[in-house]
């Protein structure tokens, strides 16, 4: 009868990590499918194994190391590209993912059953809401090019101002002929939009980077 239930909870554990899987997988990010279903099995089957040594050792020194491992990989998903941060939400889910499987492998099937209907609700409904709040408010940083000399630099701020985009944070400097500010901002997704145009239309820009 031991051995049934274990079975029930490597299979368990296939199903809820396959479902959240599914979802990482149809939004085609670096941990998919498969990824967090052996997740959730293995996090599932150490679970298991240090109930069954408890005996002998603390069991909670498995689960420890579980989620100690599960760091390395989460680390593995998240990436730097250029001012922004990627992957945040998919090292995430990788970490909920062994806390599902250590659930399932400790039997307490209520709780990982509910926390899976949540996780699968922050996965495809929040999004929507998140895009809503990028298209609110949007923090973006700007790399602009200018000649030393150019008028352009006392009237770039008003430039930003005029099109919705607010700076909080600015910092200039100067590479031989050129100035480069380096400007922080916040502001609508169209206010962006319409600065960028500017920018690029503007004869004094040299270059603009974003």
């Amino acid at each position: 009868m031991e051995l049934a239930e274990e079975v029930l909870k490597l299979v368990l554990a296939m199903v809820v990590g396959g479902i959240i899987g599914a979802e990482r997988e149809f939004r085609d990010k670096s941990a998919g499918f498969r990824t967090i279903l052996l997740i959730t099995v293995g996090s599932t089957l150490f679970t298991i194994f240090s109930l069954g040594i408890g005996i002998e050792t603390n069991p909670t020194r498995i689960a420890a190391n579980i989620v100690t491992g599960i760091g390395f990989l989460g680390a593995g998903a998240i990436l730097r590209e250029g001012h922004r941060v990627t992957g945040l939400t998919t090292a995430a889910t990788i970490w909920l993912a062994a806390a599902l499987g250590m659930g399932i492998g400790a039997g307490k099937y209520a709780l990982v059953g509910v926390a899976t209907i949540l996780t699968l609700v922050v996965l495809w409904v929040f999004p929507t809401f998140e895009n809503w709040l990028d298209r609110t408010r949007e923090t973006v940083i700007y790399e602009i090019s200018l000649p030393v000399q150019s008028p352009r630099r006392k009237t770039l701020l008003e430039t930003f101002e005029s099109c919705g985009v607010r700076v909080y944070h600015h910092r200039e400097i100067k590479t031989g002929d050129t100035l480069v500010t380096t400007l922080r901002t916040t502001g609508r997704m169209e206010g962006h939009r319409k600065l960028v145009e500017v920018l690029l239309q503007d004869p004094e820009v040299i270059e603009v980077k974003y």
